[in-house]
């Protein structure tokens, strides 16, 4: 999948969008009309579409920025200068509406919108297997939906585009409740349609594993529970996922698309534009022997203290020193599951895993509230941890020990933030962080936007 992502963005140029939002149609190189005619056109149109959520206002740093840096899980660090400027504000909750980062996020994830759009809107009309044509419908809604999501989570009230962008059309907002509905029934939609698997060289793409995770995560954000609980079951039951013996045999790029492994977005070096940055970005500054660290997304001490004794995850996920380039041993709390051998700066091939099957397990321990499956559920997860089993009489409501085997088994993997929503627990978490004077449930709408829709409202 690495590769034809790759091979078919040389033929996808046209799907680029304009960096404004609101010119939410694609601007072809190549007449439209002449384009969206064969099944191999709508390939190319729903790979560009994934090779979008590499960018580096989604997966590539918008979305960790927003899902992990706002949480308790990660900060920027020491050094507020710059760059870093705009991610220690989002950590501290006194960014503004002119934020780059977010400003990113908001405008790279419609650009993908808009894409799936297109493809959603022309491939109706187009003669080919039915098969092919519902795959690829449900790789563009699922793409969209988990865009969507990211933005109802993260923004709350806004324009929910389905249709490609007509000039003259009015966006208005809807609440984040309303974006949700729409996703259950696009991703219900969306798992109809794609497979279960896929050939080796297509491993990367939308399954109805992928769809269904997804589905799942957005009916327990609706409190959706006994809707969620069927998904759940169905992905454990028919889709053939499983935890993987050791955790450490999920990170690094020998591992990457595994047994336990459900969607990842999928990056490749090699000088072609298509390397993560995570490794950059997350490592010790003097900790590589090409390019630099930049030490963001930073552990917090309470992340490091969530681990228990014995915890394997830890090692894997986190350090709190290093060893420099002059083999003198640092003390910084840095990111480790995102490490990598890299060649160029900024070029890894390392994935970003957006869903894996324990997230699966966890969530329909959430689904069916306390009882004994969700405890085994929950020690299935804790058990390949090296951790003993917890039950009803260990300290800690069932939310909160819920909660916290979510944060350390899914540490910056861009879950926390969601799951403090989700569980209700922001105000309680993120304002036991000493440095913090207040919390907003969303960012507020970037400034470009708020002036060139002058009807919109600002969160």
């Amino acid at each position: 999948m690495k590769r034809i992502i790759y091979i078919m963005l040389c033929t996808a140029l046209f799907t680029g969008c304009s960096e404004d939002f609101t010119d939410l149609s694609p601007i072809s190189n190549r007449n439209e009309a002449d384009f969206y005619n064969t099944s191999d056109d709508f390939e190319a149109a729903v790979t560009a579409s994934y090779a979008g959520l590499q960018g580096t206002g989604l997966y590539g740093r918008g979305y960790w920025t927003m899902f992990e840096m706002r949480s308790d899980n990660t900060d920027q660090g020491p050094d507020a200068t710059g760059l870093a400027r705009q991610y220690t504000e989002i950590n501290s909750f006194t960014e503004d509406a002119l934020n780059e980062q977010i400003t990113a996020a908001w405008s790279e994830s419609y650009s993908v919108i808009s894409n799936c759009n297109v493809i959603l809107d022309r491939i109706e009309s187009i003669e080919m297997d039915s098969a092919d044509k519902n795959r690829i419908i449900g790789e563009a809604l699922f793409i969209r939906s988990l865009v969507y999501y990211h933005l109802a989570i993260g923004f709350g009230n806004i324009p929910l585009q389905l249709t490609p962008f007509v000039a003259g059309d009015e966006l208005t907002q809807v609440n984040e409740t309303t974006v949700l509905e729409q996703l259950v029934t696009d991703l219900t939609t969306a798992e109809a349609g794609l497979p279960v698997s896929y050939t080796a060289s297509e491993v990367g793409k939308a399954t109805k594993g992928a769809a269904a995770t997804l589905l799942a995560k957005v009916l327990l954000t609706l409190g959706e529970n006994s809707a969620a609980e069927t998904v759940l079951r169905r992905i454990i039951s028919d889709y053939g996922y499983e935890l993987l013996p050791s955790y450490s045999d999920l990170w690094g790029v020998a591992n990457e698309n595994n047994a336990e492994s459900i969607f990842e977005v999928q990056y490749i070096s090699g000088g072609i534009g298509q390397g993560s940055l995570f490794t950059n970005d997350f490592s010790p500054s003097t900790d590589l022997q090409t390019g630099s660290g930049f030490g963001r997304n930073r552990p917090t001490t309470s992340m490091m203290e969530a681990y228990e004794d014995g915890d394997l995850r830890y090692d894997v996920s986190m350090a709190d020193t290093y060893v420099n380039l002059e083999g003198e041993v640092v003390e910084q709390l840095h990111v480790k599951k995102y490490q990598s051998d890299l060649a160029i700066e900024n070029d890894s091939d390392i994935n970003f895993v957006v869903f894996r099957y324990a997230d699966v397990l966890l969530m329909l321990a959430e689904a069916l509230g306390e009882t004994s499956e969700s405890y085994d559920l929950i020690n299935e997860v804790r058990n390949r941890a090296g951790l003993p089993d917890i039950d009803e009489t260990t300290p800690g409501t069932f939310e909160e020990k819920l909660l916290h085997e979510r944060r350390v088994e899914l540490a910056f993997e861009n879950h926390r933030w969601a799951d403090l929503k989700r569980f209700n627990a922001i105000d309680k978490v993120i304002e036991a962080e000493d440095f913090i004077t207040g919390t907003r449930e969303y960012f507020y709408i970037p400034q470009r936007e708020m002036d060139i829709n002058p009807n919109f409202d600002q969160n």
